[in-house]
């Protein structure tokens, strides 16, 4: 099923074809009026572009986008003005370049905003570049000076092919960005900044990225314009326009190149259809508002909503023309040393490779982990567990940096890592997964266990891992995969990357008897397989039982029991604090007869 699973060649050089003959096509044979029309559909392409990058792919609500473009234009005038060497073309990067550094400084101190409030920063930064920009001429328009076309493509019809070649070159740019690990974090952020620094992926530095590139990117669509007309003025990048541009951003989708592509016509056709049918012009906003509305309810754009219709009928079709009782092959070369009931074997003398020391966490007065100290060996699974509020989920999340307020020391290696945020933590070996799923489903599977390894993988790594844990192919959209699929792939993109130290929480939540036979083997052999000890936070005392080599017990905060599981989980404290009057898991005969 998997290798029916795989999607088609991306359709990257038949869209650069495409690209190609429709461009040849309209500029050979358009009008001037029509193509200076699509010209203005490119320009707002590119545009929608940048917002497909900061919203669509980072989340971030920006409104200044269009300010970002007045900068670029403002310098390829100025440029133009001093006669910097290079001609058009240089000044275009330069424009874009200064729209970098824009986007930086507005990125700093909005990076501790969220949705509506960051949103209303941006529109304030719109409205005071509105202000500057209608208060200071830009160069050349006082004096006619009208900025020169690139040689070569100075008529309607060339430069049109010029603009052409710069969307396409961002759309493929784009196109690298989104199957990168740094595309990836970008959607993460949008899904989850809690995953993402789980994962090692810095907040700040992904927020500040999205910012930077999609300035940039807007830069450039604004030197396009003040080619485009000769002479710009504040109106071209008003803040009114800016909202537009996002309502039709939100509404069709822009971090989609077909996306994009639409918006830029409707940007540019939708104005002038309803013009010539003599409705006001303030309408087109309003209908792009309503759309994007429309989307808020859905959840997804509209090329979202196609794209995800297609990719459904696509897994409709595979699971009807493949065998279900088929499995894949696990390629996986087995490495672990097992004894003599097949189950791993453990050093009962290994050092530490987690080390807790005396945590503990208040919230006011409340007194969430009190004092725990608790050891995870090297090549060792740990279980943790307790009733609910028994403090788990608070000592994890303080281990991983997620609760910076707390007193005492955590280890990792013997180093102390109190200091250090959760991204960096993760970047150090200390990672960690989440009782409810964080899995962004607008990736395909194969990336997202790149991004959740936090190292380069290559393709028969994936591939190897995906049959490992049972999980479908690398090319399969997440959306497509049900959420007890997406923990094991969480558990195996985080497996994966070999880091010290894994946090699992909760992992057989949701899983099938079948999922959580071979997850309990995945997890066993994890010590081995990838040099990592596991620290399994789980209400399946079953699981706990035949997975892990001791248990710890918490119950109001702290540690009431520890030691063998078999010993711990009959002990009169943790049955009175823990199982109350249920009934015991039997003994497991392998695991009472195997010292591990």
């Amino acid at each position: 099923m998997d290798a029916l699973l795989r999607r088609s060649p991306h359709p990257l050089l038949p869209g650069l074809l495409l690209a190609v003959v429709a461009t040849a096509v309209i500029a050979s044979t358009a009008s001037s009026y029509v193509l200076f029309l699509a010209i203005g559909a490119a320009v707002n392409t590119v545009y929608l572009q940048s917002y497909g990058l900061i919203t669509g792919r980072a989340g971030v609500l920006s409104l200044c986008q269009l300010s970002f473009a007045g900068i670029g234009a403002y310098v390829v005038g100025w440029a133009h003005v001093v006669d910097v060497p290079g001609g058009f073309a240089v000044w275009l990067l330069l424009g874009g370049l200064a729209a970098v550094v824009a986007g930086l400084l507005i990125g700093l101190p909005a990076l501790r905003l969220r949705g509506v409030n960051l949103a209303v920063a941006t529109f304030a930064f719109a409205m005071a570049v509105d202000v500057v920009l209608a208060g200071v001429p830009f160069p050349g328009r006082e004096k006619f000076d009208f900025v020169p076309r690139p040689a070569g493509f100075t008529d309607d019809a060339g430069y049109f092919v010029f603009t052409m070649t710069v969307v396409t070159a961002l759309a493929v740019g784009l196109w690298f960005l989104d199957r990168s690990r740094t595309g990836g974090a970008l959607v993460e952020i949008r899904h989850s900044e809690r995953a993402a620094a789980a994962h090692g992926i810095s907040v700040v530095h992904g927020k500040l990225t999205a910012f930077a590139l999609s300035a940039g990117i807007a830069g450039i669509g604004g030197g396009l314009m003040a080619g485009r007309l000769g002479v710009v003025s504040a109106i071209s990048f008003s803040t009114f326009a800016s909202v537009t541009l996002f309502a039709i951003a939100v509404f069709v989708g822009t971090h989609n190149v077909e996306g994009a592509i639409a918006g830029g016509l409707l940007g540019v056709a939708f104005p002038v259809l309803i013009d010539t049918i003599g409705v006001p012009q303030d309408l087109a906003a309003l209908f792009f508002a309503v759309g994007a509305v429309q989307v808020l309810r859905l959840g997804m754009s509209q090329t979202d909503l196609l794209r995800a219709k297609r990719r459904r009928r696509r897994v409709a079709r595979a699971e009807a023309e493949t065998d279900e009782d088929s499995t894949a092959p696990i390629l996986h070369r087995p490495v672990v040393r097992v004894g003599a009931d097949g189950w791993p074997v453990r050093d009962p003398d290994a050092e530490p490779a987690l080390e807790v020391r005396n945590v503990t966490v208040r919230f006011g007065a409340l007194t969430a982990v009190d004092d725990v100290s608790l050891i995870v060996p090297k090549g060792h699974v740990v279980g943790l567990v307790g009733p609910n509020g028994a403090g788990k989920s608070t000592l994890v999340n303080t281990v991983t940096g997620f609760t910076d307020r707390y007193t005492g020391t955590v280890l990792l290696d013997g180093r102390p890592v109190d200091k250090l945020p959760a991204h960096l933590r993760a970047r150090a070996g200390l990672r960690r997964g989440f009782q409810q799923s964080r899995v962004p489903t607008s990736l395909d599977v194969g990336l997202f266990l790149r991004v959740a390894a936090g190292r380069p993988l290559t393709s028969a790594e994936v591939d190897e891992q995906l049959s490992l844990f049972g999980c479908p192919g690398a090319d399969t959209p997440m959306e497509t995969v049900d959420v007890a699929t997406r923990r094991l792939l969480e558990v195996a993109g985080l497996a994966l990357g070999r880091p010290p130290v894994l946090l699992l929480d909760e992992p057989a939540a949701g899983q099938s008897s079948a999922e959580t036979r071979l997850l309990k083997r995945r997890i066993s052999e994890i010590p081995e397989r990838y040099g990592t000890a596991v620290l399994l936070v789980e209400h399946d005392l079953e699981l706990v039982r035949s997975t892990c080599d001791s248990v710890v017990v918490m119950d109001f905060g702290r540690v009431v029991a520890s030691g063998p599981p078999d010993d711990v989980l009959r002990d009169p404290v943790v049955v009175s604090a823990y199982l109350g009057t249920a009934a015991l898991p039997t003994p497991d005969p392998r695991r009472e007869t195997t010292s591990r």
